[in-house]
C-alpha cells in the first residue's frame, strides 16, 4: 500500500524533473503541501447536550471536553495526534484571523496560548468563558492515541443554542472543509425537525455523515428509538450508517480493561467505520489526487520530449509534425481567450447565479415576514415580544443557510459545466466554498425592543378618568334642568359606562400601534438581512467565479507552453546536426524512460488498497482514563 512518504518521493522526483517549468513546480508544490498536512477532520455536531463532548472524551478516553448538567461548548475544541499531551488555544493576534484558515493552528493572525488541560474548561465552556468573553477562536488538544495515528483529527463542535440557534447554524461553515460529519442525537427520543433539516443540509454540502445515538445506557427503549431514526435517516440520504453507543460503559470499559463490556458499549463498531471508512477514504482520495497531479506534469513532460525524438528519428516527416503542433498550440491559445467558450459559460452562468441568489433568497424571506404579520395580526405580540423575535432570528438563519448550501450546490454546478466545455478529458475542479454562512448575520442588527403594552392600575384609571369627564359634565348639566345636582347617578352611571368605552378604545388602540410597530420591525430586519447578507453571497460568487476562472486559465497555461516548448523542440531538432543527433535520441530516451517511470507508479497510486486493520476490542480499552496536563 502506497503510503505519504512514499508519494513524496514520487512528487520529488517530479519536481527534478520539471527543470525550468515554474507552472509544473507550482502544482507539484500545492501537491507536497497536501501531503505534508494528512488530517482528516471529522467534526462532532448535534443539539446542545446531547453528549457530544462525552463522545470525544470516550473515543480518546481522556477527559479532554468538560463535561457538566450546566456546561455546553462555546468553542470549537480539535483533538489530534501529539506526543506529549498538551494544549493550546487559538486567539486573534494584532492582524486578525484569516478567514480562510480552520480550527487546525495554520491560521495566519492567530496566537498559540499554551494552557494546561485540567484548565481547558474554563476556556472553551459556556460555563467558564461566558458568551466567549475571552475571545478564543479555538482550542486544540494534542493526545498519544492510537486511534488518532494517521491523521484523524476529532472537532467538537459548539453546542450553545442548539441547531436552530443563529449561532449553531454556522456550524455549517465548516463542514466543507471536512472530511465527515458525526451527528449526535441521544436516545431519549427520536429525531426532531430542527435536527432533520440540519441534517439535509448537511448532505447536501459533505455528504460523508454518520450518525451517533447516545446514552443508551439511560434509555431503556433505545432500540425503538434507533429504529425510528433510521426510518428518518433514509429519507434523508441512502446508507447513513447509525452507531448506538454508551461513552459511560466506554469509559467504565476502560477503567476496568473488560472487553466484553467494551464491545457493548458499540464503541468498536463506530471506531473501526471512522478508521476504515473515514481515514481510509480519506486516504484514498489523497492518493488519486497526487497521482492525477503526477500524471499531468508526466503528460506535459513526455510531449515536448516525444516531439523532439519524432524529429530526429523522422526528419522527413517533421514539418507534417510541427504544422500539427502549431494547430494545437492555437487551439490552446484559444483556450486562454476571454472569447473562450467556458469563460463565456463561466461569466453568464455567474450572472444568472447572482440574479436566482437574490430571488432565493428574497423569497425565503418574504414568506417570513409574512407568517410573521400573519402572527402579529392575530395576537399582541408586545407580551411575547421575545419569544416572537427569537423565532424571527432562528427562521432568518434557516432561510440564509438554505440559500447558501443551495447557491453552492449551483456554483458546483456550474464549475462542472465549464470543465465540460474547457475539455473532453477529465478535469478537477477547484474547491468552491460557498456554503459558508460564519459570520454572514454578524452585521445584521439586532432587532429591536418594544413595549409589553401592560398598563398599571393607575394608568387604567386615568384612561377611565378621562373618557368619563365628558360624560358626567354632559348628563350633568342635561339633569340639571330637572333641578338636580351635577354629579348625580345618572350622570356618575353615564360616565362610567363612556369611561369604559374610552378605556377600550384606547386598548385598541393601543394594541393597532403595537402592531403596526412590530411590522415596521419585522420589515426593517429582512431587509437588513437581505442588504447584508445579498453583498456578502455577491461577494463569494465573484470569489468561485476569479477561482474557477484562475484553475482552468493555469491548467490552459501548462497545456499552451507544453505546446509551445513541442514545436521548439522539434524546431531545433530539425536543425540538429547528424553527429549530435545520436547523442540527443539517447539522452531523450533515457528521460523518456524516467518520466514513463514516474506516470506508471503514479497510475499504481489510484490501484485499490488493501483494506486497514481494524482496532480489536481488546486494543480499544488498554489507553489510560487520564492524561498528564501538558
Amino acid at each position: 500500500m502506497a503510503d505519504t512518504g512514499h508519494m513524496t518521493t514520487l512528487v520529488e522526483q517530479g519536481m527534478a524533473l520539471v527543470g525550468d517549468r515554474n507552472d509544473l513546480r507550482r502544482r507539484l508544490e500545492s501537491t507536497l503541501n497536501r501531503l505534508r498536512d494528512p488530517s482528516v477532520r471529522v467534526m462532532v455536531v448535534g443539539e446542545f447536550k446531547q453528549g457530544k463532548s462525552q463522545l470525544i472524551n470516550a473515543l480518546v478516553n481522556a477527559p479532554v471536553c468538560p463535561v457538566d448538567d450546566d456546561i455546553a461548548t462555546s468553542v470549537p475544541t480539535v483533538v489530534r495526534q501529539g506526543d506529549p499531551a498538551s494544549a493550546v488555544v487559538l486567539v486573534p493576534g494584532q492582524h486578525g484571523t484569516d478567514p480562510e484558515g480552520d480550527a487546525s493552528g495554520q491560521e495566519s493572525g492567530l496566537e498559540r496560548q499554551p494552557v494546561q488541560l485540567d484548565q481547558l474548561a474554563e476556556y472553551v465552556s459556556e460555563k467558564g468563558n461566558p458568551g466567549n468573553s475571552k475571545n478564543i477562536v479555538a482550542a486544540e488538544v494534542s493526545l498519544p492515541r492510537k486511534l488518532l495515528t494517521g491523521g484523524l483529527t476529532i472537532v467538537d463542535s459548539p453546542g450553545v443554542g442548539g441547531l436552530g440557534s443563529t449561532h449553531t447554524l454556522t456550524t455549517l461553515t465548516a463542514l466543507p472543509s471536512a472530511h465527515a460529519m458525526v451527528f449526535v442525537s441521544d436516545a431519549s427520543q427520536e429525531f426532531t425537525e430542527p435536527e432533520m433539516r440540519f441534517l439535509r443540509q448537511a448532505m447536501r454540502i459533505s455528504p460523508n455523515v454518520l450518525c451517533v445515538l447516545s446514552k443508551t445506557d439511560l434509555y431503556p427503549s433505545w432500540r425503538q428509538i434507533a429504529e425510528l431514526d433510521r426510518k428518518h435517516l433514509a429519507e434523508v440520504g441512502p446508507d447513513i450508517p447509525l452507531f448506538p453507543v454508551s461513552s459511560q460503559l466506554r469509559l467504565h470499559a476502560a477503567r476496568l480493561q473488560d472487553a466484553e463490556l467494551n464491545a457493548e458499549s458499540g464503541f468498536p463498531a463506530l471506531i473501526a467505520h471512522l478508521r476504515n471508512n473515514i481515514v481510509g477514504g480519506a486516504a484514498r482520495i489523497q492518493r488519486k489526487s497526487v497521482s492525477n497531479d503526477l500524471l499531468t506534469v508526466s503528460e506535459n513532460l513526455r510531449l515536448a520530449l516525444q516531439s523532439e525524438l519524432a524529429a530526429l528519428e523522422n526528419p522527413a516527416g517533421t514539418p507534417q509534425m510541427i504544422a500539427g503542433l502549431n494547430a494545437a498550440k492555437e487551439d490552446a491559445d484559444a483556450l486562454r481567450k476571454r472569447s473562450a467558450r467556458w469563460q463565456i459559460t463561466l461569466n453568464d452562468g455567474i450572472g444568472d447565479l447572482i440574479a436566482d441568489m437574490e430571488y432565493d433568497l428574497r423569497d425565503r424571506l418574504r414568506r417570513i415576514q409574512r407568517e410573521a404579520e400573519i402572527a402579529i395580526d392575530q395576537g399582541d405580540p408586545g407580551p411575547a415580544w421575545e419569544q416572537f423575535t427569537q423565532w424571527l432570528e432562528q427562521s432568518t438563519a434557516a432561510a440564509v443557510s438554505d440559500t447558501f448550501v443551495w447557491t453552492s450546490e449551483r456554483a458546483q454546478w456550474l464549475a462542472t459545466q465549464v470543465a465540460e466545455h474547457f475539455s473532453e478529458d477529465e478535469v478537477a475542479l477547484p474547491a468552491l466554498r460557498v456554503a459558508d454562512t460564519g459570520g454572514v448575520l454578524d452585521p445584521v442588527a439586532d432587532i429591536q425592543d418594544m413595549e409589553d403594552g401592560k398598563l398599571g392600575p393607575l394608568q387604567k384609571v386615568l384612561i377611565g378618568m378621562r373618557g368619563s369627564y365628558g360624560g358626567v359634565l354632559m348628563f350633568g348639566l342635561l339633569t340639571g334642568i330637572f333641578g338636580m345636582a351635577l354629579i348625580n347617578p345618572l350622570s356618575v352611571g353615564a360616565g362610567l359606562m363612556l369611561g369604559r368605552k374610552a378605556y377600550r378604545e384606547d386598548k385598541e388602540a393601543r394594541l393597532k400601534q403595537r402592531q403596526s410597530e412590530a411590522k415596521i420591525l419585522v420589515r426593517k430586519h429582512v431587509d437588513d438581512v437581505v442588504f447584508q447578507v445579498g453583498k456578502q453571497l455577491k461577494d463569494r460568487l465573484r470569489l468561485v467565479q476569479r477561482a474557477t476562472r484562475d484553475h482552468f486559465t493555469e491548467i490552459a497555461e501548462e497545456h499552451h507552453r507544453s505546446l509551445t516548448e513541442s514545436v521548439a523542440a522539434a524546431q531545433k531538432a530539425a536543425a540538429t546536426y547528424a553527429v549530435e543527433r545520436d547523442t540527443r535520441i539517447k539522452d531523450i530516451r533515457n528521460q523518456l524512460k524516467v518520466v514513463d517511470a514516474l506516470a506508471k507508479a503514479s497510475q499504481q497510486l489510484q490501484e485499490e488498497p488493501p483494506a486497514p486493520q481494524t482496532v480489536p476490542a481488546t486494543q480499544a480499552t488498554t489507553a489510560p482514563t487520564s492524561v498528564p496536563a501538558g
